[in-house]
């Protein structure tokens, strides 16, 4: 009996000698991939990387991790020469093969999402707008309201009006809804549905061309292609799925 108890009590004594070695390597090696990520993305600054699942030196042999979760910062949007900050980046990875260097991983497949909100998306919005939450109907279409002052959005896209023109048009506020969709796997177009009828007619096509517009979201890995976004009391948010996610190399 006694044999059996200090068997039993050097197994435990083993058990946490590992664990703890076990959570000191995870805790370097997530500390390693943050760094290694942000610079092979170019971030301004690391993410924070959980390595889920145990044991993880298992894994490691195995060159294989079973699930990562990666938090970002520093990811913006561009709307021409407009930045726009995108917050609560956030991407699930499974099954992130590790070569045999241990210098790049690939993740076989992951999902990610964004935050933009209002108050940021109004950064790329026309001169003067502001962009806001379109009450539960519309957002459910993925509709956003624009408001703005007219000759301000109108200045703003390029337009030189004649004084004539701006007297007429004078303070007018103009209110729009613009749909929001993905285009082309790495962007978030904004369209407006239909334009206000303008006081003063000709100026139609230039503030068609103020309203719309596209936010190419930076700092995405490429083969990470958005699929997906929705408009809520928050803001938009937008969600994205890849298959052969390279993270570093």
């Amino acid at each position: 009996m006694r044999a059996l108890r200090i068997t039993l009590i050097i197994a435990v004594i083993l058990g946490v000698v590992f664990t703890a070695l076990d959570r000191i390597a995870v805790n370097f090696a997530e500390s390693e991939a943050a760094e290694k990520i942000r610079t092979s993305q170019g971030l301004s600054s690391a993410p924070e990387v959980s390595i889920n699942g145990f044991p993880f030196l298992t894994q490691v042999v195995g060159k294989q991790l079973d699930d990562v979760d990666i938090s970002l910062s520093g990811v913006a949007a561009l709307a021409g020469e407009r930045v726009v900050r995108v917050s609560e980046v956030r991407a699930e990875l499974s099954e992130v093969t590790i070569d045999s260097g241990y210098t790049s991983a690939v993740a076989a497949r992951a999902e990610g999402s964004a935050r933009i909100s209002y108050e940021d998306l109004a950064q790329a919005a026309p001169e003067g707008a502001v962009v806001g939450y379109a009450g539960p109907e519309r957002a459910a279409k993925n509709q956003v309201k624009v408001t703005g002052p007219l000759v301000k959005m109108l200045e703003g896209a390029g337009l030189r009006l004649p004084d004539t023109a701006s007297a007429l048009l004078g303070d007018r506020t103009v209110t729009a809804y613009s749909t929001v969709e993905i285009a082309g796997g790495d962007a978030v177009r904004l369209k407006a549905e239909s334009l206000p009828e303008l006081p003063v007619p000709g100026f139609d096509a230039d503030l068609r061309r103020a309203m719309d517009y596209e936010l190419d979201i930076e700092g995405i890995p490429v083969s990470l292609r958005l699929n997906q976004v929705t408009a809520d009391e928050k803001g938009l948010k937008v969600m994205g799925t890849g298959r052969g996610v390279t993270l570093v190399g």
